[in-house]
C-alpha cells in the first residue's frame, strides 16, 4: 500500500516539524545537560506517548535539572515534590481550607491545588514516603484527575510524572510494589557520566555563565504532537511481535522459552504491550518516519520491560538480571521467529 493511502499528507508535514523540533529540544537540553541523550530521548518518549517514567540513578547525576529543562524547552509548567515518610496525600493532590469573608464574615471551602497541578511533576524518590501517599500519585497518574470532597479536580493536559529512585539506599523506603511500578511506561537508568563529560560538566557548573532556553513547543503544540503519535500506523506483525515479546516474559506462557521459566517469577502485563507499541510509534515520530517498524520495538523493549520482569532466587543466585534476561530474548532465535 502506498505511503498516501496510509498516512495524511498533512501528518506527514507534522511528522517533519516533530522531527525538526527534536533536533531543537536535543541541542536545547544539551545547552545544560552534558551527555545521558538516552534518557533524555526517554523522558521525551514517555512524554509524547502520554506515559510516566521512572528514574533509578545515583544522587548528583542531575535528574532533577534534566526534567526541568526538559520541561521549560517545552514551555510547560514543573513542580517537584521531595517524598519524605511524614508527606500526606493532601500534599500532593492538594486540601480545602476554610476562609472567612472580610465584609459578611461568611466563611466557605475553597480548594487549594496541591503540586500535582503542572505539566510535568517531579516525585522525587518516591519510595521515601508510604504506600497511602504513592497510591494518591499513581491514582492520579491513571486517571489524569483528582477528588478533594466530592469533587473531582481535572489535572493539567498534557500531564507528565517523572519519578526518581535512589538504588543505593533502601533502609527506610517503601518500595513500589509491581502493580503500581506497571503504571511507568519506562524505567530509565541514569548512569554516571565519561571522563571527558565529567570534566565538562564541572566546568560549566562552577563559572557564572547561565543558560537561559528558548522554548521548542508549548503545552497546545505538544498535545497535538501526542495526537499525532497515536495516528502513527503500525502493521499488524509488528502487533504481534510486541504482543509475542511481552508474552515470552511469562513463565505461565506455553511459549515461554527455557531461561524464563527458570529465572522469573512473574513477567510483563498487558499493558507492556501496549507500551512497546506505543514507544515504537512515539520513536517513528521523533525521526520523522510516517511508520513505526520491528527495531523501533526493539530499542524500546528494555526500558519498558526491565521493571515488568521479575526474577527469582534462581536468576539472584546465577547473577542474572531482568536487563541481562530482556537482551537475550530480544537478541534469541524465538522472539526472531515470531517477529517475521
Amino acid at each position: 500500500m502506498s505511503l498516501p493511502d496510509r498516512v495524511p499528507t498533512d501528518d506527514v508535514e507534522q511528522l517533519r516539524r516533530l522531527s525538526v523540533g527534536m533536533v531543537s529540544l536535543r541541542e536545547r537540553v544539551g545547552q545544560r545537560i552534558v551527555g545521558q541523550q538516552e534518557v533524555v530521548d526517554g523522558i521525551v518518549t514517555a512524554i509524547l506517548a502520554g506515559g510516566h517514567a521512572l528514574l533509578v540513578g545515583v544522587p548528583g547525576l542531575a535528574k532533577t535539572l534534566m526534567v526541568q529543562t526538559v520541561a521549560e524547552a517545552l514551555e510547560l509548567t514543573f513542580n517537584r515534590v521531595q517524598f519524605t515518610p511524614d508527606l500526606m496525600p493532601g500534599d500532593i493532590t492538594g486540601t480545602e481550607i476554610v476562609e472567612e469573608d472580610p465584609a459578611t464574615g461568611r466563611r466557605a471551602f475553597r480548594f487549594v491545588a496541591g503540586p500535582i497541578f503542572a505539566h510535568v511533576v517531579l516525585a522525587d524518590e518516591i519510595n521515601r514516603t508510604p504506600p497511602k501517599t504513592q497510591a494518591a500519585l499513581l491514582q492520579a497518574m491513571q486517571e489524569h484527575q483528582v477528588t478533594a470532597a466530592g469533587k473531582t479536580y481535572a489535572l493539567p493536559d498534557p500531564f507528565f510524572v517523572l519519578a526518581t529512585q535512589n538504588p543505593i539506599e533502601q533502609e527506610g523506603t517503601y518500595p513500589l510494589p509491581e502493580a503500581q511500578l506497571d503504571r511507568f511506561m519506562l524505567e530509565l537508568r541514569v548512569g554516571y557520566p565519561s571522563r571527558a563529560e565529567e570534566e565538562t560538566i564541572v566546568e560549566q557548573t562552577t563559572g557564572s555563565r547561565r543558560v537561559k532556553l528558548e522554548p521548542v513547543l508549548d503545552a497546545a503544540e505538544l498535545h497535538a504532537m501526542q495526537q499525532l503519535v497515536r495516528r502513527v500506523p503500525v502493521s499488524k506483525g509488528l502487533i504481534a511481535a510486541a504482543v509475542a515479546l511481552a508474552r515470552m516474559t511469562r513463565p505461565v506462557d506455553a511459549e515461554a522459552p527455557a531461561l524464563v521459566k527458570e529465572y522469573v517469577e512473574w513477567g510483563a502485563g498487558p499493558r507492556a504491550s501496549q507500551y512497546l507499541v506505543l514507544g515504537a510509534k512515539a520513536r517513528a515520530a521523533m525521526a520523522g518516519r510516517p511508520m513505526a517498524d520491528l527495531d523501533d520495538v526493539k530499542a524500546v523493549a528494555p526500558f519498558v520491560l526491565r521493571h515488568r520482569v521479575v526474577t527469582n532466587f534462581a536468576a539472584e543466585a546465577a547473577n542474572r538480571s531482568s536487563d541481562d534476561l530482556i537482551r537475550e530474548l530480544i537478541a534469541g532465535p524465538a522472539w526472531q521467529v515470531r517477529r517475521t
